[in-house]
């Protein structure tokens, strides 16, 4: 690994906030969110997770052991890189808001969402699946109404991303910038080296392993699963600093073709320890719980280096569907669990593989998602929060 800084050249003029929005990160946020839909339907159908509903509980076939691989390589980077993009648009919607006006923001597009996913969406949710044991819907839905459930569900994404958004601006307000300071784009930006970025990831293995030692894998904490946290923060103030000194519009090449390949080394070594596990127990227990605090990682820095940069390189601007789409994908995002469990539920009794029941699920999901995303965002006063 080079252990020289990546020199990303700009021309000096000032940085203009919250004017334009990034195309290709737009349409990853996009992407992401449809796989977010494609990951909860893995777990329906065997992989290992929690979801409201399971039609095949995981096993030892084929089809289960390519879900829970799929599963486990997508929570090594996407919801980390969810928070690295809300982290890169956090500092320019501060820097055009004000802390006290984004925070306003946030409380409506995150916290109303949140309330309305706890206390209807979510536990709706759960008398939908529930149906598939005989329960009567709203018998369990009134039951869960009246002991007080709030079921944040998927959406415990807005509620972190509301507490780091506190952060966010209580830091900015703390260290505020000279009145009349105007951003500039210097001539030369030293983007983190090899070893800089190797040192980040050694950083994030440790501190998962310390939130792990508390807070186990399936441990949640008021809807928070506090273990996979490391990344999510590392990534939320990456993605801060990130948009400041606008490296992620410039990322080097070369970088990005060698973390590319470190992920792609070292993403068979999770399953190999594991299924090396049955046989050799020894590799089970504290050592699969060490290699896995250090394999996300080193699998999430170059998966995201390598999508931010060819997405970008993809979109100059969003034409076609992605336009839609992109406008969508928070909403599709809030509105997936139930229309997930639901078309699951609508052919539960039609024998066919799980795989095939995966595919056409997830795809059918993702439709419908988009096509109520675009009913409920004509109306005025949800649009202005969605």
């Amino acid at each position: 690994m080079s252990t020289q800084d990546a020199s990303v050249d700009f021309t000096t003029q000032p940085v203009k906030t919250a004017t334009r929005r990034n195309a290709g990160l737009d349409a990853l946020r996009a992407c992401l969110t449809l796989l977010v839909v494609f990951h909860h339907c893995a777990i329906t159908y065997g992989a290992v997770g929690g979801w409201y509903y399971h039609e095949v509980a995981p096993d030892k076939s084929l089809g289960s052991v390519l879900l829970v691989l799929f599963c486990a390589i997508n929570q090594a980077f996407f919801m980390g890189l969810f928070f690295f993009l809300a982290g890169y648009y956090t500092s320019s919607s501060i820097d055009h808001k004000g802390p006290y006006h984004f925070l306003i923001d946030r409380f409506l597009r995150l916290g109303m969402p949140l309330l309305v996913y706890g206390l209807l969406i979510g536990p709706a949710t759960i008398a939908l699946a529930q149906t598939s044991r005989g329960d009567p819907f709203m018998g369990t839905l009134a039951q869960l109404w009246r002991t007080g459930t709030f079921e944040n569900g998927p959406m415990w994404f807005a509620q972190a991303l509301l507490m780091f958004s506190v952060v966010a601006a209580l830091w900015n307000v703390a260290f505020s910038r000279p009145k009349g300071y105007k951003a500039t784009r210097s001539v030369c930006k030293l983007f983190p080296n090899n070893l800089t970025l190797a040192g980040g990831a050694i950083f994030t293995g440790i501190a998962a392993l310390a939130l792990r030692y508390k807070w186990p894998v399936g441990v949640n904490v008021l809807g928070l699963q506090l273990g996979y946290f490391a990344s999510y923060i590392v990534l939320y103030a990456a993605g801060c600093f990130t948009a400041r000194v606008r490296w992620i519009e410039r990322l080097p090449e070369r970088q990005v073709q060698i973390w590319w390949c470190i992920a792609l080394i070292a993403l068979p070594i999770l399953p190999l320890v594991y299924f090396l596990g049955g046989k050799l127990p020894e590799l089970r227990g504290h050592l699969l719980t060490v290699v896995y605090a250090f394999w996300e990682p080193f699998v999430a820095w170059g998966t995201i280096l390598f999508l931010a940069k060819h997405f970008q390189q993809r979109f100059d601007g969003l034409v076609g569907v992605w336009r839609p789409l992109s406008r969508r994908a928070y909403t599709i995002y809030i509105v997936h669990p139930p229309v997930l469990v639901a078309v699951a539920l609508a052919w539960r009794n039609v024998p066919a593989p799980p795989l095939l029941k995966f595919a056409l699920t997830g795809s059918l999901a993702c439709l419908l998602c988009y096509l109520i995303a675009g009913l409920l965002l004509r109306l005025p006063k949800l649009s202005s929060i969605l």
